[in-house]
């Protein structure tokens, strides 16, 4: 049965003369699971909002839009709540409540159902998500994936008949962002839920995905099966297929023949077959091991015996925590969500102070310096909202507002925002005002307010989030050229891949303190779950093969 039918459908956004949709033309099938991909700023929040009106952007529509055969218009608004779910990218801005159990009964009390139904509901949602054992607790007390799981929970309380999800993954780790689309895809599966979503991270998704649609300059370019994508964006060479799963990569890079493999097990089966007449396969090859610290000189941040609480008689965060970030290092600190690695990023840049223990910035005490020693010239700080960054406006007004402090005279501070916006691609978003900016925008923009300030030190939470693969080379690029200068970088991250191909030292962020630490690659080979999906890959032939370039060189490297 057709969902939604897209006729020819544009959309323009208030005062801006270039359209963010333009000429979409889509049929959605009850019980689809489509994945929309596409670069920041392609169009795909703005495409997935045109299918719940009440949550649509302010602008101008243009072309047919129907649901159920029905024009979307038409469609009131508590059939629109109780659906269509929409679950959105930051886990924190669904929940509305203060208790779990009073989260997954708030829709259906706006809903004005009986008691007795909400019960069922809430006890069959709870089973059907493994809720049972954090029923009773805080919202406040829960981890992200925890919080993402509670908002899909309470969506489907209502019992929708389609699901729209924005990035849902974004802000998870890589263990419950699998979890996490298990979940959508048992919900596909056994309650036939048409679920529509957007994506930059596909290496999950598209596995249990039935159609992938990407987009381009607001523009569909292509619509097929996973597959059958790939392998159009491979022919098309366009910049999105490295967005693609690892295994696609890596069998385009090795080979030109088709059926690409979209799974690890496809990546796997295909690699057996292609090495089956290679006679040196198995020598091994040694990793490069980077120097972790200097030791001709003081690290340029260190955690010495750190232990952190929010509450005087609450638990600790931060657990006899010590570690050294080497002037010039990336150091990526990567774990699951709520195990403390935010807190001591924020510890980092003197936001919290240990209750033991000290944390130091070249040598000297942070609770010694005062504000203005720390902060100018010295540390920035990147949060893992961006939206906590912006004051004004317009992104134009922002950046400027960053460097009100400076002595720099105003045509100096003109080139030095001109250069960072043509580097992180905002101009054409200089008169738009932030909030009203994509996920992947917002995270630009943001980036570009920190890196203004010229640290010395600089600190990112989550930095990768909302960018498509393209941006991303293009940022640690830039990051790298900042380590080359002596800029140290200490950074949080769920990206796996970007921390294994980009990082110096990596380390596992575990109960509120390091587990273990190494050069990144090391680091992920050595590791059977939370390393990237080449090396999961590979590992049973390889077990050095980290990045998707790595393993095409062993493959070409074999005879």
């Amino acid at each position: 049965m057709e969902i939604y039918h897209i006729q020819n459908v544009s959309f323009t956004f208030p005062m801006q003369e270039k359209k963010a949709l333009e000429g979409i033309n889509l049929t959605i099938q009850g019980g689809e699971f489509i994945t929309i991909g596409g670069k920041s700023g392609s169009g795909k929040s703005t495409l997935l909002r045109q299918v719940k009106p009440i949550l649509s952007p302010h602008g101008k529509r243009e072309g047919t839009l129907t649901y159920r055969g029905r024009p979307i218009e038409d469609v009131d608004q508590r059939t629109q709540a109780s659906d269509i779910g929409f679950v959105l990218q930051n886990p924190d801005n669904g929940i509305v409540t203060d208790k779990v159990w009073h989260e997954l009964a708030f829709g259906l009390e706006s809903l004005g159902l009986d008691q007795q139904t909400i019960r069922l509901r809430v006890a069959e949602m709870a089973s059907f998500f493994g809720i049972q054992t954090w029923f009773h607790k805080s919202v406040t007390e829960l981890s992200g994936g925890q919080k993402q799981l509670l908002n899909l929970a309470s969506i489907m309380a209502m019992h929708p008949s389609v699901l729209l999800l924005d990035e849902p993954t974004s802000q998870l780790d890589p263990i419950a962002a699998a979890d996490f689309i298990e979940t959508l895809r048992k919900i596909n599966q056994e309650l036939g839920t048409t679920i529509i979503l957007t994506e930059h991270r596909l290496e999950e998704v598209l596995p249990v995905s039935d159609r992938f649609i990407v987009m381009d300059e607001g523009r569909v370019i292509v619509d097929g099966t996973p597959r059958e994508a790939g392998e159009a964006l491979w022919c098309m060479g366009h910049p999105m297929f490295t967005a693609m799963p690892s295994s696609m990569q890596i069998y385009a890079g090795v080979t030109k023949d088709t059926p690409f493999p979209v799974t690890v097990k496809e990546g796997r089966q295909w690699l057996d077959r292609y090495l089956e007449d290679k006679s040196n396969v198995r020598e091994e090859v040694t990793l490069n091991s980077q120097t972790l610290n200097n030791t001709n000189q003081l690290p340029a941040l260190r955690f010495k015996d750190v232990w952190f609480k929010y509450e005087k008689n609450g638990v600790n965060i931060i657990k006899d925590l010590s570690f050294e970030v080497a002037e010039g290092q990336l150091y990526c600190l990567v774990g699951g969500n709520g195990t403390g690695k935010t807190t001591a990023l924020s510890l980092a840049g003197g936001l919290y102070h240990p209750y033991r223990g000290k944390v130091l910035i070249g040598g000297k005490n942070i609770l010694s310096m005062q504000a203005k020693e720390l902060f100018t010239n010295n540390i920035a700080y990147l949060p893992q909202n961006p939206q906590h960054l912006f004051v004004k406006k317009t992104v134009e007004q922002d950046l400027y507002e960053i460097l009100s402090r400076s002595s720099m005279s105003k045509e100096e501070k003109a080139r030095k925002i001109t250069a960072m916006a043509e580097f992180l691609e905002l101009e054409p978003l200089f008169a738009m005002h932030p909030y009203d900016l994509s996920g992947g925008e917002q995270q630009r923009a943001a980036l570009a307010k920190v890196l203004l300030l010229e640290p010395r030190i600089l600190l990112l939470d989550e930095p990768t989030k909302g960018l498509d693969s393209f941006f991303k080379a293009k940022l640690a690029s830039y990051l790298k050229q900042l380590n080359a200068n002596g800029v140290t970088i200490l950074m949080v991250s769920h990206d796996i891949e970007f921390c294994a191909k980009y990082g110096d030292v990596c380390a596992l962020f575990f109960n509120g303190s390091i587990t273990t630490s190494g050069a990144a690659k090391p680091f992920f080979a050595g590791n059977h779950f939370y390393t990237t999906a080449a090396n999961r890959m590979v590992r049973h032939v390889w077990r050095e093969g980290v990045t998707v370039e790595d393993v095409i060189a062993l493959c070409k490297n074999t005879r």
